[in-house]
């Protein structure tokens, strides 16, 4: 009986990791680590950027409903974040623009056209504008606009 305990104690010694089997463990995971994050931080960008690009197209909807139910009138020039609020100073309907978290949107009145411009902080520095002129879909813009004429 005593055998068979001494040959049980024997073998428990030879199990475990050593420390260079750990260190090894530890530096693949940096390695995973080290290529994930970047990757991770760039669809977070790419992500912000794309909401910034549906805010416009969302705002695109809203002026035009606006422009529909105020008698063929654009609403007035108006910019901000969070959700901004069409109106004309004469009175009538309203309607709202609500946008997505860190986006920045500004429309512009042209008179007989407008403009939307919208950027999302938190994405890569991109300006999206809509030109009612042009009709179309959402360009986007590298350059530095203002929020309030959506141009440089």
């Amino acid at each position: 009986m005593r055998q068979s305990i001494n040959r049980i104690r024997a073998k428990r010694g030879d199990e475990g990791f050593t420390l260079i089997e750990l260190l090894v463990v530890v530096v693949i995971i940096g390695v995973l680590v080290a290529i994930a994050v970047p990757v991770y931080l760039n669809y977070r960008k790419g992500a912000a950027d794309k909401s910034a690009q549906s805010d416009v197209r969302g705002g695109v909807s809203a002026v035009e409903q606006f422009y529909t139910s105020n008698n063929n009138t654009y609403p007035d020039t108006i910019s901000g974040t969070g959700s901004l609020t069409l109106a004309i100073a004469g009175g009538g309907t309203t309607q709202t623009i609500t946008m997505s978290d860190k986006t920045q949107l500004g429309y512009v009145n042209n008179g007989t056209t407008y403009l939307l411009c919208a950027n999302n902080t938190g994405g890569s520095d991109k300006w999206y504008v809509y030109n009612s002129a042009n009709g179309g879909s959402v360009t986007a813009s590298s350059g530095t606009l203002t929020l309030a004429t959506c141009s440089s």
